[in-house]
């Protein structure tokens, strides 16, 4: 097979559904045009935050908190509350979601970020045989979504604390101009996929959902209650920033204490194991859609990206992958005859993509209310990607 390669950034002919027009420009390079239309930065995007956080402001008149922070201890999380307590002067409570594999470093980032800026700190602890069996589960599935159970935990556990608080606004740190945009195949999420997932190869009976401690429940009615009945939105300040890591880091380095884990993502230890499988079973790199953002962005040419791209990441350490081996009480054996499994992708099971289509005109009401981002509007519905 011959490798075709976008003419603007880094994604090829093994990212699925890829697409290029007349002038060798792919899809997912389209996408990121259209979406920094929706999210213009400067002087027009500063008005539409400063729109927002008024009102983030007065909906937090007589509470305690303006608004929730999702946070890990890596960069994007960290400057994210820094940027809303310091900049902004927003009243956030930080929330960690702990499935039993975070990073000591990223840990260790939290507590210093939080006492620092005196922000209260709660962390959310998944139950660790729900938390294990469900990634088992899914590595029995053999699909690549390893992380569907924990990033979903993670947004039922944002949502959670928002209606145990009553807090209308979540505030996620992540931009597509940095992070990219992952084809579905490669990261689909959807809670309806998770269940069928599990109810077949599940051990564990997962607690019932509540509206303040969800557990891994995150599906369409658990959306609307959150989002129609509680009015909690979800939104991502840095679509309409010019964030440029290089700059981030020298920031978070003088004045938060923070230290790097490691690479993009490894706030989680589990990373390492996720980005090996990811490799050897699926042949999925997601420096790919990674660095395509960072080119677009002009923080990275696209000759170092390739060139980046052409080396082992080394994220996959091999002691990192044993302890997660370990956690998951499975042997490297097992780990083996999982990789020779024949892989499958999210449409093997029952999901709501088609059902989510039918109704894309409510995603779009949605995003265009900000109750979610946009860019689920354009991943999930566009029918592009």
């Amino acid at each position: 097979m011959i490798l075709s390669t976008c003419e603007k950034c880094t994604m090829d002919t093994t990212v699925p559904r890829i697409s290029f027009d007349s002038d060798g420009i792919c899809n997912y390079c389209e996408m990121h045009k259209i979406l920094e239309k929706e999210y213009p930065i400067e002087t027009e995007g500063q008005e539409k935050l400063d729109a927002l956080y008024k009102k983030v402001k007065g909906n937090g008149q007589n509470k305690k908190y303006d608004c929730v922070v999702g946070i890990s201890g890596g960069r994007d999380s960290t400057y994210l509350l820094y940027y809303l307590v310091k900049i902004v002067g927003l009243r956030c409570l930080a929330v960690y979601f702990n499935d039993g594999f975070g990073n000591p470093i990223a840990g260790k980032n939290m507590k210093k970020a939080t006492r620092i800026l005196g922000v209260d700190l709660r962390t959310i602890s998944a139950d660790w045989r729900e938390s294990k069996d469900i990634k088992l589960a899914i590595m029995k599935s053999s699909v690549p979504d390893l992380n569907l159970g924990t990033d979903l935990g993670l947004g039922a556990a944002l949502y959670g604390v928002a209606a145990k608080e009553n807090i209308k606004y979540i505030m996620i740190g992540q931009s597509f101009r940095t992070e990219g945009i992952a084809p579905l195949e490669w990261n689909y999420l959807d809670g309806r996929y998770l269940k069928a997932i599990h109810d077949e190869f599940g051990t564990t009976k997962l607690r019932p959902w509540s509206p303040s401690d969800p557990g891994f429940h995150l599906n369409w009615q658990h959306l609307i209650y959150y989002m129609v009945v509680k009015r909690i939105s979800v939104a991502t300040p840095f679509y309409y920033l010019d964030y440029v890591r290089s700059d981030v880091d020298k920031i978070l380095d003088a004045e938060m204490e923070w230290v790097n884990p490691g690479a993009h993502y490894f706030d989680d230890l589990f990373q390492a194991l996720l980005t090996y499988v990811l490799r050897r079973k699926f042949g999925i790199d997601r420096r790919k859609f990674n660095y395509a953002a960072l080119v677009r962005s002009g923080q990275m040419s696209k000759h170092e990206a390739i060139e980046k791209i052409k080396n082992p990441q080394n994220i996959e350490d091999p002691k990192i992958i044993d302890l997660c081996l370990k956690r998951l009480e499975i042997t490297r054996e097992d780990l083996e005859n999982f990789l020779q499994m024949k892989p499958k992708k999210f449409s093997d099971y029952p999901n709501l993509l088609n059902i989510i289509r039918r109704f894309s005109f409510l995603v779009r009401v949605a995003a265009n209310y900000n109750l979610i981002p946009k860019s689920i509007y354009q991943k999930y519905c566009s029918g592009k990607f």
